[in-house]
């Protein structure tokens, strides 16, 4: 069975996959929770997550109670760039891993240079991440969790809605490589560690508007982490 904290996932791309392939539309009705649970190898939980999720994107609708009008409906499917941003949330499962990471170093470069050069940045939300992640009890899952959220927020942050929605729709991609990394890195700890003090010097220096040092350090933090998981190509 997937792990908790990304079981919900499992759940919200198999719905994704069927809205977007055609073989959900407006007026079906998803299977009961418990026929989806057992299906794809998930608890009930992680289901009504991603219905959840689905539902505040406005492509269903809940109700509780028993009776034909129970349970979910599609009510929409995804249009623009919803639709867009979903396609690329499950054609990033396929993509080759060292494009994924070009794809970040380009993307992230552009998002701390103009978040550098922004004397009116939000930071706030990206600082609380990296406070979250100073807890000394998370789980590597956990701690990568945030660390995926962190990178969205900055991508977020810049104001630019493109690379927000393909920094998103890239999110399972990149969270599967740096989960799978974690498992190949042999002290954690000392890891983490290190991974908290690259997370804040990157924020320091785009707080301190230095849009070079942000580039420098943004594109070592990604690679570093990249080959000090034995994910680089040799």
């Amino acid at each position: 069975m997937p792990e908790a904290a990304r079981a919900w996932q499992v759940v919200l791309e198999k719905i994704e996959t069927d809205l977007l392939e055609g073989a959900l539309s407006p007026g079906d009705r998803l299977p009961p929770e418990r026929e989806l649970a057992s299906t794809l190898g998930v608890g009930r939980s992680s289901v009504r997550e991603a219905l959840r999720v689905l539902e505040v994107l406005g492509l269903i609708r809940t109700a509780t109670g028993s009776g034909p009008t129970s349970g979910a409906i599609i009510i929409a499917t995804p249009q623009g760039g919803m639709s867009a941003l979903l396609r690329l949330q499950v054609a990033a499962r396929g993509f080759p891993l060292d494009d994924v990471v070009r794809t970040r170093l380009v993307l992230e470069s552009a998002v701390v240079e103009a978040l550098a050069a922004d004397p009116e940045r939000t930071t706030e939300p990206a600082r609380e991440i990296i406070e979250a992640m100073d807890a000394a009890d998370l789980t590597p899952g956990e701690f990568l969790a945030l660390d995926a959220q962190l990178h969205l927020a900055l991508a977020e942050a810049s104001g630019n809605v493109v690379i927000a929605a393909m920094m998103g729709g890239l999110r399972t991609a990149i969270e599967s490589y740096v989960l799978a990394g974690a498992e190949r890195i042999p002290d954690w700890d000392a890891a983490s560690t290190r991974l908290r003090a690259e997370h804040s010097a990157i924020l320091d220096a785009v707080e301190a508007g230095d849009a070079p040092t942000a580039r420098t350090l943004i594109h070592d933090h990604i690679t570093g982490y990249y080959a000090d998981a034995g994910l680089a190509r040799t």
